[in-house]
């Protein structure tokens, strides 16, 4: 039994869509009839598997679902639940998709459930949908349903995906003021620029007055981001766009990834937050009963800089050597102290899953504190300099005043 995304029309004429399961795109086609339905689409919310050229060529609208973040930790933690409760895995993920309220979120958990029922693995169900499940989730999930412990994988997934939803949560939270005060602090000064500070200027200067050396540059300024500022906008947004470009290329993308790494500042923060995730995927993969090298090979993936992904692929190939993972992972000498000193501890005690879930969790607290203090310091930094640069503009407006006021007098 397959699952079809249709859209149909009800005897009023509105529009409604949702998604059906059926032997074939006829019966769905059939039963929405019996219910007062007028088909207009029906498409298979699998992967097409067809052998003609045709069917090969188009990828349907199952593969190209995605799910959010917060979709996902929120169906995680609730399918962990409907298992734990005594539930099979076609009956836990019918409840999900009756109790579900989104149409995309639907659509993926159906297209899961036909798969289950058609005797296919859950893993099986949701590798069809690469885009909404990652990698790292379907590889805990297989193993889960190989040894038997599902449950235990999901509730270490849901734990996973909620961490993660929560540090985006608090990152994304602590960046919204300073973002939105460094956009207002542009905006002011550009209009301090380029209307307020030439209208008032301009009258000292066409009185003939001879003007302070800071009020001159001021005009000069002013005069320079009215004549040219379109232009520098538009050199600046090129630039932008140039760099977003060359970063998708592997060489420049490892060199800018390597330039971060060797930036104070900020190379302690890149390198926390990338082995923490690391880290924390290697111990759902291990704890889930997925072979090390499999795992590592998993965790590369998750990895966002690029110099750190490649040390870790060596340091995979040197454990598939016969190399223990804590000594290859000190010989790159760019992952954190404490995560190869804790890799060392859990391999000599036989407790690496373990281990590898107090790195992570020690990292993701540094790198929280460590976004705290940068974002501290950043507001005060910025609140300083909008007052210099407004004081500046000040005094560039009163001293024509002040020396008008000396030869009065």
């Amino acid at each position: 039994m397959a699952a079809f995304q249709y859209e149909a029309l009800d005897v009023n004429g509105r529009k409604s869509r949702g998604v059906a399961t059926g032997d074939s795109a006829r019966l769905v086609r059939q039963a929405l009839r019996e219910q007062g339905l007028i088909p207009v689409t029906i498409e298979a919310v699998e992967e097409s598997r067809g052998s003609d050229k045709k069917a090969a060529q188009n990828n349907n609208i199952g593969s190209r679902q995605k799910l959010g973040a917060t979709d996902l930790a929120v169906i995680t933690r609730q399918f962990a639940t409907l298992l734990d409760s005594g539930l099979t895995i076609e009956n836990a993920l019918a409840g999900l998709v009756e109790q579900s309220d989104s149409y995309r979120v639907k659509t993926i958990l159906t297209g899961v459930r036909s798969m289950v029922m058609e005797g296919r693995s859950l893993a099986d169900g949701l590798r069809r949908f690469p885009r909404a499940f990652p990698e790292l989730y379907v590889a805990s999930v297989a193993a889960g349903e190989q040894t038997g412990h599902l449950e235990d994988v999901l509730e270490r997934l849901a734990e996973y995906t909620e961490s993660q939803q929560d540090i985006r949560q608090k990152i994304g939270t602590a960046l919204a003021y300073p973002v939105l005060l460094t956009l207002v602090s542009i905006v002011i000064i550009i209009g301090l620029m380029t209307y307020v500070v030439p209208k008032v200027v301009r009258v000292f200067d066409d009185n003939g007055q001879a003007l302070p050396v800071l009020t001159r540059v001021l005009i000069s300024i002013s005069d320079f981001m009215q004549q040219y500022g379109l232009i520098l906008l538009v050199v600046v947004m090129s630039t932008a766009l140039i760099f977003s470009i060359m970063i998708r290329y592997p060489t420049p993308r490892f060199a800018f990834h390597r330039f971060i790494l060797g930036t104070p500042g900020i190379k302690r923060l890149s390198r926390s937050l990338n082995t923490a995730r690391m880290a924390r995927t290697l111990a759902i993969l291990i704890g889930s009963g997925v072979p090390l090298l499999s795992a590592l090979r998993s965790a590369s993936d998750v990895l966002m800089n690029v110099v750190l992904r490649h040390h870790l692929v060596q340091a995979s190939e040197e454990v598939e050597q016969g190399a223990s993972l804590s000594r290859a992972l000190s010989r790159s000498k760019v992952f954190p102290a404490i995560f190869t000193q804790m890799v060392a501890s859990g391999e000599s005690s036989g407790r690496l899953a373990e281990m590898l879930g107090k790195s992570a969790t020690a990292l993701e607290k540094e790198s929280e504190s460590r976004i705290a203090i940068i974002i501290s310091l950043f507001e005060p930094l910025m609140i300083l300099f909008m007052g210099v640069v407004v004081l500046i503009i000040v005094l560039a407006i009163l001293l024509p005043i002040i020396d008008l006021n000396q030869i009065i007098s």
